[in-house]
């Protein structure tokens, strides 16, 4: 089954596959509606595959990609499941993406009570599908919002560090200090000064997919970069903390720098790497979700939405892919299109197909 307007661009859809179609419709897979619709020749209508009607034999249904489709057919909208309207979920998803503008321009975190009235629903039921769609909740999602803004502000040079807390819409700044080195990675004085103060350490090694620059703080590895020029993997470092202590590792960092180069030769193999993800709240479940997919296996972005119980937010989850730092140990290798072909990978695609095959070799071994 393809989605229909994914591929209007490219022309006609190709014809339902009535074998899968009618599968989903007898489990009323709500994942499919929006995919296709399937008709009744007895009743003269059709409905989403999630319709709640009874099941009709399969000899008088029929599948079409769209609405108009069916009722060109001569089918008209069940008032039921009311497939020509728009879904519960897409409801929802609007709901919450007002919810989010809402925290977003509150200068305090709107009340659970009242983001829940402005969605016309219980503040349990809002609570519920606010992070079954967006991977958290309205309160780590408002945090996540407030440390965005710190952090932004910090970077400007007319701020006090205080003045950027509250400004951010902190009512205490012991309340911002608290989580400033999970979000910073830092304290927010370090922070606003390019890293000044951060003790980071790094080397660069050679493997066989280039160079290789590990760097850690006391907390764990913070980067794992790859590429071909050692001067542009430090480049890096150094652009996002250039007022870091970026110090060579010792004979004991060598030890972790070796395991990160046995990670890119053997990508599947298990390694005890301290990490230090940093991130936000959404970047952090995502990587997560990253590091449970199995070696020699891949996943879609859709798949890993729905697995961080995110299931509209395959585009945040391709955005936070694209923002891990940590080559191969949080492995953004396995994310793949929906189609299985490569998508983009920050360290070049011949890699990503490098470490891909290099997976599926070890598993295919006996």
């Amino acid at each position: 089954m393809r989605n229909p307007d994914l591929d209007a661009a490219a022309g006609p859809p190709p014809p339902l596959d009535d074998a899968a179609c009618f599968a989903a419709v007898a489990r009323r897979d709500r994942a499919a509606d929006g995919l296709f619709v399937y008709a009744v020749r007895t009743t003269g209508v059709y409905c989403r595959p999630s319709c709640a009607a009874r099941p009709a034999l399969p000899k008088n249904v029929s599948f079409h990609p769209t609405c108009a489709a069916a009722e060109e057919a001569g089918f008209r909208p069940c008032r039921r499941c009311r497939p020509n309207e728009a879904s519960l979920a897409e409801r929802q998803a609007e709901a919450v993406a007002r919810a989010c503008r809402l925290i977003e321009a509150a200068e305090s975190p709107p009340a659970l009570a009242d983001l829940a009235a402005a969605a016309g629903s219980s503040p349990y039921h809002f609570h519920r599908v606010f992070k079954r769609i967006t991977g958290v909740t309205p309160q780590a999602y408002g945090a996540g919002r407030r440390a965005a803004r710190a952090a932004a502000s910090l970077r400007q040079e007319d701020r006090t560090v205080t003045e950027a807390i509250y400004e951010a819409g902190y009512g205490a700044a012991s309340r911002f200090y608290d989580a400033a080195p999970e979000r910073l990675g830092m304290t927010p004085t370090a922070y606003r000064r390019g890293g000044e103060g951060a003790a980071i350490r790094f080397a660069v090694g050679a493997c066989s997919l280039g160079h290789v620059l590990v760097a850690a703080t006391e907390r764990g590895v913070c980067a794992i970069l790859l590429g071909d020029d050692p001067d542009a993997l430090l480049r890096d470092l150094q652009d996002r903390f250039p007022k870091a202590a970026l110090t060579g590792g010792d004979a004991a960092f060598d030890a972790t720098v070796a395991l990160a180069i046995g990670l890119v030769e053997a990508p599947g193999a298990a390694a005890a790497l301290p990490l230090d993800i940093g991130g936000t709240a959404f970047q952090q479940r995502v990587w997560q979700a990253l590091r449970a997919i199995p070696p020699g296996r891949t996943a879609t972005y859709a798949e890993i939405a729905r697995a961080i119980g995110a299931p509209s937010a395959a585009r945040a989850v391709a955005l936070a892919c694209g923002a891990n730092p940590i080559a191969v140990a949080v492995p953004c290798h396995r994310v793949v299109r929906q189609d299985g072909s490569l998508s983009g990978y920050r360290w070049g695609i011949a890699r990503k197909q490098a470490l891909l095959d290099r997976e599926r070799d070890a598993a295919d071994r006996p």
